[in-house]
């Protein structure tokens, strides 16, 4: 499936607002996390590495969540039922977003995406994508705790195709800094005017 057909997946269109988040900002938080030109290389070669790879990566990473009933909690109807529906679209933009990671650049149409995950996941915009009718709000500790499970399982992967454990460290830490710098992104929503 191309982008263009993964159902809610807006990113560069005009259903996307301009994110808050100035350039001057942005580049700040790069370099807050350390993030620079060699990142960037090691995230292509990443996307790489990973583009073969995502089912295997999902099932991971859906695996922890199915596994954990106060996550799961997050894709549930208001009657308590899971909704396998809302699981699947979020799945394939998920896949995206490991794509979206690796091999977009960090331009202003990525920044303005960041706000839209952020939106999606606040009570803003939360269930208005897949026209569902599920838990309101994700609260923001659970973002930025994911940071953990999302950073840590994807190692295994980056070491599959025979790169040199230099060259897997690499990726891993672009990896890595990346997620803390879109996470970081995605709580603007959550915030007072004025505290970001």
């Amino acid at each position: 499936m191309s982008s263009k057909e993964i159902p809610g997946y807006t990113y560069g269109s005009a259903a996307v607002g301009v994110s808050p988040v100035s350039r001057g900002c942005f580049d700040l938080l790069k370099k807050s996390v350390m993030f620079d030109q060699e990142d960037e290389k090691y995230l292509r070669l990443a996307g790489e590495v990973l583009a073969e790879q995502l089912s295997e990566i999902l099932d991971v990473w859906y695996g922890h969540v199915m596994s954990q009933p106060f996550l799961l909690h997050y894709f549930n109807r208001l009657d308590g039922q899971t909704d396998l529906d809302y699981l699947t679209a979020v799945r394939r933009r998920f896949s995206q977003w490991i794509l979206d990671t690796c091999n977009r650049p960090y331009d202003q149409d990525w920044l303005n995406y960041q706000q839209e995950i952020g939106l999606r996941h606040h009570r803003t915009k939360k269930n208005q994508t897949d026209k569902v009718v599920s838990v309101p709000h994700i609260p923001l500790r659970y973002l930025v705790a994911f940071i953990y499970p999302i950073t840590d399982t994807i190692k295994p992967f980056l070491a599959n195709k025979g790169h040199s454990p230099e060259e897997v460290e690499r990726m891993f830490q672009a990896w890595f800094k990346s997620v803390v710098l879109q996470v970081a992104l995605w709580c603007y929503p959550y915030v007072k005017e004025g505290d970001y």
